[in-house]
């Protein structure tokens, strides 16, 4: 996903804005506004610097028919100008302030990460108001930003790990909205008017669907005040959103036909929700099949004994209104059909045959002890606590995350993959011209 992103900022401004030492601890408050809007707060006042995630639920999956890649090109627009200042001007008033605002759209949801200084937060806080609620969309910065996006759209056409996914989404999941990009097409941009783009604002803006946190130096009174100032007069409610989406992909390969000496695969089954009670169990299941380390046995029998590919990975996709099981890798034209081999088989065996004691220990050592290395700055944790708040996480879970992983057991941790593993349904699209590699639906 294209990240829209304004960052200028002095150089003492870019120390603050940076990575800043890990927490031992994380505190978290829940904090009310006047106005009864809710957000979390991990309060530091060690530096003059505060990160602030607004995310609204709904994404690009709130495109309306025909106008697909609508949220994604507003997203993009919003930091184009607003209220009288167009946009250059709104570029220099931003620079100004040393903040950054950040703009970023998926299917899931629409996020705007804003970092500031301490003494300009009033100043910066209104300039983010104004973007919020006094929008320009000008037809000039729409042709401009239109313009980017069909590049990228164009350089997407060409992009084999793109295909791949394009490919899976629509037989995954149809005529959902999921089941196209988000980004949009080449024509449907194209097709993109001014009001499109106020229609898409509309959708989406509102605080039925808002979560929010703030990471620095703010109190609680202070952030309820912002909050209330900021977001108080966003509109109630937005478009209603999507249904479920049903995976329907049945097992087997497809194969994309596309020049390349090496072939890509996107690979995968239907998931599990991330509220399922199996889900810690799936996780670590999932990093001893394929989570990313050399010690994971994709890695360990597609690279390592038989240098069919340099990375092999597999990862749990739970999303709002869907959920998949995918992995994916590269290999030369001539190796890409025993790698589908291999992968289906270590997919069989470890549904049929389990994992080890120890591979259940050194999975739970590594999760545990790599958990704490993600708070690494503000805008980080920032984001983190709206992601648990829209995965409908507990306040704590940041203290009892690694306990939920500890106290997995082997004897679950074998049941579950049992259940959630499914070699027969397990479908491969493949993007190149293996040679060997026969398409089976």
């Amino acid at each position: 996903m294209m990240r829209f992103k304004t960052m200028m900022v002095a150089l003492c401004a870019w120390i603050l804005l940076g990575a800043l030492p890990g927490r031992a601890e994380i505190n978290i408050q829940e904090v009310t506004s006047p106005g009864g809007i809710k957000a979390w707060l991990v309060e530091d006042h060690s530096i003059p610097f505060t990160a602030l995630e607004l995310r609204f639920r709904g994404g690009t999956s709130l495109d309306a028919p025909g106008k697909r890649g609508a949220t994604y090109l507003m997203a993009g627009l919003l930091e184009e100008g607003s209220g009288e200042m167009q946009a250059q001007e709104y570029a220099r008033a931003l620079e100004k302030l040393a903040a950054s605002f950040g703009y970023d759209a998926d299917r899931d949801s629409l996020s705007i990460s804003a970092q500031f200084l301490s003494e300009n937060r009033d100043d910066a806080m209104a300039l983010l108001h104004q973007t919020l609620h006094q929008p320009r969309f000008d037809q000039d910065a729409l042709d401009r930003v239109r313009a980017q996006v069909l590049a990228g759209l164009r350089s997407d056409l060409k992009d084999p790990n793109e295909i791949a996914g394009r490919a899976f989404a629509k037989m995954a999941y149809g005529d959902h909205p999921y089941g196209s990009p988000g980004k949009g097409t080449i024509d449907s941009v194209s097709d993109l008017s001014r009001q499109d783009m106020f229609d898409a604002y509309e959708a989406i803006f509102a605080r039925d669907r808002l979560y929010v946190s703030a990471v620095g130096d703010i109190s609680p009174a202070e952030l309820g005040a912002l909050l209330d100032q900021l977001l108080g007069d966003l509109n109630e409610a937005g478009a209603p959103l999507p249904g479920p989406a049903n995976v329907a992909i049945e097992g087997g390969v497809s194969i994309v036909d596309y020049d390349t000496p090496q072939s890509v695969a996107l690979f995968g089954h239907v998931g599990i929700t991330r509220d399922d009670p199996r889900f810690f169990a799936a996780y670590i299941m999932n990093q001893i099949l394929g989570g990313g380390s050399f010690e994971s046995r994709l890695m360990t029998e597609v690279r390592e004994k038989r240098g069919l590919t340099y990375g092999v990975y597999a990862y749990l996709y739970p999303q709002d209104l869907a959920s998949v099981y995918l992995g994916q890798l590269g290999s030369a034209n001539e190796k890409m059909a025993e790698a589908v081999e291999v992968i289906q088989s270590e997919w069989q065996r470890l549904a049929g045959e389990g994992v080890t004691e120890k591979e259940l220990a050194d999975a739970k050592t590594y999760l545990t002890g790599a958990y704490p290395l993600r708070f690494d700055g503000n805008g980080r944790i920032a984001s983190i606590l709206v992601s648990m708040q829209m995965d409908r996480l507990p306040i704590d879970y940041v203290k009892t995350r690694n306990d939920h992983i500890n106290a997995v057991t082997l004897e679950e941790i074998n049941r579950v993959a049992s259940e959630i593993l499914l070699p027969e349904q397990l479908h491969f699209v493949v993007v190149g011209r293996p040679e060997g590699l026969r398409e089976s639906n």
